[in-house]
């Protein structure tokens, strides 16, 4: 996978990408991330990237012509499956699932918006898809992009150091995931389950779902309508007595 961010702020992406998973995975040659400077592309030698809106109005807005070079400098690699993205807090929300549906691309174009917008003719003839991570503002689109690379990199092959991390995570199957422990045994007078501590895998796997369950009725109710349960899962959710329907858990 190969990622490329279009921001007025290099250093931004810069910092973010000095430690830990992501960083390695680069460094590793497992993905690729190109920072492309937007600043680069601008045809004045103030290297201008924004100007007043039309109409007037508010702050500035984002040119058009720096936007259509930096991006067609990303797309100078010869991949089949590519999709140009604008941060944008008018973009669908991101989820896991929308992290899984990007995993399949080859590039991903990541282009960083800031102050009052972006040209609309750029938008319409250079974007693909508008991604937003959350209703509320912020002055720019580098932490969204960092955290797309982020939630994208992580599945994709050789990445993570345990294959199995990202199949097991929270959201995987719309489930929040169960309680973690570790060592010591004893925190401030408080065991770990002696459950975890048997030996019994199959007996493990029984209750971290169960508590996965029970968790995620507890704290994100509304996530339970879009979970599937097996005729095996049902069986063990009613014999913990865990009612799983809407209106079951509207009532608790």
């Amino acid at each position: 996978m190969h990622f490329s961010i279009i921001t007025i702020f290099p250093s931004l992406i810069e910092a973010n990408l000095t430690g830990g998973i992501v960083s390695k995975a680069d460094k590793e040659g497992k993905i690729n991330i190109e920072i492309i400077n937007l600043r680069d592309f601008a045809d004045d030698k103030h290297r201008t990237t924004d100007d007043r809106p039309y109409g007037g109005g508010e702050g500035m807005v984002m040119k058009p012509e720096p936007l259509a070079r930096a991006v067609n400098h990303a797309k100078r690699r010869p991949v089949k499956r590519r999709r140009v993205i604008l941060l944008s807090p008018q973009g669908r929300q991101f989820s896991q699932s929308v992290a899984e549906e990007l995993s399949r691309e080859k590039q991903l174009i990541l282009v960083c918006g800031r102050y009052e917008g972006v040209d609309e003719r750029f938008t319409s003839n250079y974007i693909d898809d508008e991604i937003s991570i959350g209703d509320f503002i912020l002055t720019g689109g580098e932490l969204p992009a960092l955290m797309i690379v982020d939630g994208v990199a992580r599945l994709l092959p050789g990445v993570l150091g345990c294959s199995s991390s990202a199949t097991n995570d929270t959201f995987c199957r719309n489930l929040l995931k169960h309680p973690q422990y570790t060592r010591p045994r004893v925190f401030e007078d408080v065991e770990v389950p002696e459950a975890l501590l048997n030996g019994d895998h199959a007996e493990i796997a029984e209750l971290r779902f169960v508590a996965s369950v029970r968790r995620t009725i507890e704290r994100r109710p509304d996530l339970m309508d879009d979970v599937t349960f097996s005729s095996f899962e049902k069986r063990l959710l009613k014999k913990y007595g865990i009612a799983t329907s809407s209106s079951s858990i509207g009532k608790r």
